[in-house]
């Protein structure tokens, strides 16, 4: 199964139980109850990358963990369950700048994002760019009714086998999308489709310069 991106911003978008969870979990970062968050990652680490629903910081656990100054050995535990290090909250910063800018020397060096590939910040961000007009020429009006969170890139750069899925309410499928070549000729492929229209899949490739269709009518 593909790592998900968190696109939910908005508790009425989350059944009762994951809003509620996601909730108890932000509260308890926030709070710097690192036992409790360690806790609740525990029984559910696919919150690890979660922000708090209706939130507008967008910090994440890991942000939190920065923020507070938590023990080492605590951040630690959360990267373990599987935080990116490289997961922005609303103002740009990852978890790292965070840390920096509270002060927190301690943290620096385990916050600091460990990339599996290279991709020039400046071509990630044009190809996030393209990714995003492709999501939304897609599935704009889902996007901007639902507030959806569009998916960041530089996570794949973290990731052992670099692709997620991004899940679009309403939309019943949403966006398979990998990374297919990194470095200056960096290359995204993202597949997909409406569960309930047939042959409704659409495949890009997605560069620096742009995107293109190569497939469609899949699924």
């Amino acid at each position: 199964m593909d790592i998900g991106w968190d696109g939910i911003t908005r508790a009425e978008m989350l059944d009762e139980w994951a809003a509620a969870t996601r909730t108890v979990l932000a509260d308890a970062a926030k709070n710097y109850d690192w036992p409790r968050v360690l806790a609740i990652l525990a029984k559910h680490p696919e919150f690890v990358n979660s922000c708090r629903p209706g939130g507008q910081s967008l910090y994440a656990p890991l942000h939190q963990a920065a923020h507070g100054g938590a023990p080492l050995d605590a951040a630690q535990r959360i990267l373990r369950a599987g935080a990116w290090r490289t997961l922005q909250n609303a103002r740009g910063e990852r978890p790292v700048d965070v840390a920096a800018r509270a002060g927190h020397a301690h943290l620096l060096s385990v916050l600091e994002p460990e990339y599996r590939r290279q991709v020039p910040h400046g071509i990630l961000q044009k190809v996030q760019t393209h990714f995003h007009a492709v999501i939304r020429k897609r599935a704009d009006r889902l996007v901007e009714e639902h507030v959806l969170r569009l998916p960041e890139l530089e996570p794949l750069l973290e990731l052992e086998v670099p692709k997620m899925w991004f899940a679009v309410p309403g939309m019943y499928g949403g966006f398979s999308f990998w990374l297919k070549e990194a470095g200056v000729d960096a290359r995204l492929v993202s597949e997909s489709w409406w569960r309930v229209v047939s042959g409704s899949g659409q495949r890009h490739e997605i560069t620096s310069a742009g995107s293109t269709l190569v497939a469609e009518g899949f699924v």
